[in-house]
């Protein structure tokens, strides 16, 4: 399967009065075509602001991408100007936020706002075009009574509806990436379930990539094909859905799904993981998750681990392993020198 989507090396740094702040540190990973990949991670921990990288949304006065290379669909974005940026924003690359009512217009009808999307990238779509395809469109995402919602504000619109109609934005000029960072976190759970659902079928019958971007592993197991654990800025693991749920390596990692409750748990406290997370500025080049690991050794807190497959397509950053494999080595000369004598 091709790749749609290429990040190379990627570090996104903030201009703050305590000096430049790196967000997102040497970033790498890639999106196939079709598939839905989940970055998962706490708050702050650099997940939004590696989606603003890609979309080129980050504010421009105080953040930069400093190094590293972003290829979509065979083009180079980081070396695009604004304009050809604007050209692919909104038609084949599209993103959904947290807060749908932030990102519609309060004072146009939904039909307004499809239309401005539709015509954006093609002047020549007639008005009976348009709303043809905006009919369509909304009757993909599943929006009943769609020639009343069309006529409608965001604000006469429940949050599951106005997230359907930020997800038909991205359908109607057939996207091939959708970016969708926390969309389901401000939903009722039944609502949250139909959007995944959603999601689910979009990526599977119009062959859309999509990145899910959440702090809620449910939502991971329930709709990725792939999952890439972040913390302070760094992806610490990648994995398939299947072996990070059941073969977690990293100590991060395994401290998240030891958070999960389950039933049955009702004599037992709550796992929780100790500590803070580091602040950017504190980065002093070793691992940042050391000061809260049980694994940690001294040379944790000085040199940072690379990342280094373990398996077929599951990756870790963490000498954990490394040690594992010289204890493992040691063990061998040791029975090969036994067996000489």
């Amino acid at each position: 399967m091709d790749n749609l989507l290429n990040v190379e090396h990627l570090t996104t740094v903030f201009r703050t009065y305590d000096g430049e702040v790196t967000a997102v540190n040497d970033v790498s990973f890639h999106v196939k075509k079709g598939e839905i990949l989940g970055l998962v991670g706490e708050s702050g921990c650099g997940k939004s602001v590696t989606s603003l990288s890609v979309m080129g949304l980050l504010p421009k006065k105080n953040s930069k991408i400093k190094a590293g290379s972003i290829v979509f669909d065979g083009k180079e974005l980081t070396s695009l100007s604004r304009k050809e940026y604007d050209d692919i924003r909104g038609n084949s690359l599209a993103m959904i936020f947290q807060e749908p009512m932030t990102s519609l217009n309060p004072v146009f009808t939904i039909e307004n706002q499809l239309r401005e999307v539709i015509r954006n990238h093609d002047k020549s779509v007639s008005k009976q075009e348009c709303r043809k395809r905006i009919l369509e469109v909304l009757n993909r995402v599943g929006i009943p009574g769609a020639e009343n919602v069309m006529k409608q504000y965001p604000h006469q619109l429940s949050g599951g509806m106005r997230q359907r109609v930020m997800i038909s934005m991205a359908l109607i000029n057939h996207s091939k990436l959708l970016i969708a960072d926390e969309p389901t976190t401000a939903l009722d759970v039944t609502i949250q379930a139909q959007i995944l659902q959603l999601l689910k079928s979009l990526a599977k019958e119009e062959e859309m990539s999509i990145i899910l971007i959440t702090h809620d592993l449910s939502v991971v197991a329930e709709v990725c094909d792939r999952v890439q654990v972040m913390y302070c800025g760094r992806f610490v693991e990648s994995a398939s859905r299947e072996e990070f749920f059941h073969n977690p390596k990293h100590p991060y990692s395994r401290g998240l799904l030891k958070c999960i409750p389950y039933i049955g748990m009702s004599d037992q406290k709550l796992h929780h993981i100790p500590g803070n997370v580091m602040h950017p500025a504190d980065d002093k080049g070793g691992c940042s998750f050391a000061s809260r690991c049980e694994d940690a050794t001294e040379r944790c807190g000085k040199e940072l681990a690379p990342m280094k497959e373990i398996a077929d397509g599951h990756c870790v950053r963490c000498w954990l392993y490394d040690r594992d494999e010289e204890i493992s080595q040691g063990k061998e000369e040791t029975d090969v020198s036994a067996g000489n004598e």
